[in-house]
């Protein structure tokens, strides 16, 4: 295949225009995932493949993944790859996934399914993240996540799509391996944690806070994480049951450094929950 105008190719036009990619991929109910790795996480998460997309050199690393899928498969060169998806794509596939419809947020909290429907424990460690605009930042989260023992994520209103490609390439694939839900209510949503039984934890730069490590945890934890500007709404901060930080060093704070990047922030608060739930040697 050679023509790039193509319409059995339309989920992988224009990848890098965000407006459009959100608009196409909420009417077809669609995500891309990109790299041998990504595509093969997602196929094993049980998200069905809508079409491929790939050069020659990738096509018999994914055989297993094509085999089946017929005229989905489409092979093209690097030209005709880029002038497609509108950049480079140096990975060298890309495959169009149908989306799940997503639980709610009662549904995740009580453990009864991952994003590849199977059943779960109900989850005692959760992020919560609060209008994080940044699919990076979301997909990076995800990743730390998944590798520190956090079992579940539930999203603001407004927090950016898990599932779009960026923020699926970022995570290497994690957002299909922990379960996680979008609230409906921003203004109420807390209560919802709260009658599950999770003890609310607001992270912020504020040094006057109690340090994380010496937290009261409580069986069930919510860390609550907020946007990439300013941080955790008041309306949050005040309804959260404790205010906790990351304590920052005190040449830091005379350097005039006093917080973190809400990726970095969330790889240290979701090692230091990982710690407090290990037994002491």
């Amino acid at each position: 295949m050679h023509d790039a105008s193509d319409p059995r190719l339309a989920d992988f036009a224009d990848l890098r225009d965000v407006e459009l990619r959100k608009s196409l991929e909420a009417e077809h109910g669609l995500f891309i995932a990109e790299g041998e790795k990504v595509i093969r996480r997602a196929v094993a998460a049980g998200y069905p493949v809508r079409a491929v997309l790939l050069t020659r050199r990738w096509v018999d690393s994914l055989a297993d993944v094509l085999e089946g899928l017929g005229d989905r498969v489409h092979v093209v060169d690097d030209a005709v790859m880029e002038k497609i998806t509108g950049f480079p794509v140096h990975r060298g596939a890309l495959a169009s996934m149908e989306r799940r419809a997503l639980p709610p947020v009662a549904e995740i909290l009580a453990g009864s399914r991952r994003p590849g429907g199977e059943p779960v424990a109900a989850p005692r460690r959760v992020l919560v993240l609060e209008d994080l605009v940044d699919h990076g930042n979301v997909g990076a989260i995800f990743r730390c996540a998944a590798a520190l023992g956090v079992e579940a994520v539930v999203l603001s209103p407004r927090c950016a799509d898990p599932l779009y490609r960026r923020a699926v390439k970022v995570s290497m694939g994690a957002v299909f391996a922990i379960p996680y839900a979008r609230m409906d209510d921003w203004y109420g949503g807390l209560a919802e944690l709260r009658a599950a039984g999770f003890r609310t934890l607001a992270l912020t730069p504020d040094q006057s806070a109690v340090p994380l490590d010496e937290a009261e945890m409580g069986e069930r934890v919510a860390l609550l994480l907020g946007s990439e500007g300013d941080g955790l709404s008041s309306r949050w901060l005040r309804e959260a049951d404790l205010p906790v930080c990351v304590p920052m060093s005190p040449a830091a704070l005379e350097r005039g450094v006093d917080s973190l990047n809400v990726v970095a922030a969330a790889a240290i608060a979701c090692h230091g929950l990982m710690r407090r739930d290990r037994p002491a040697r």
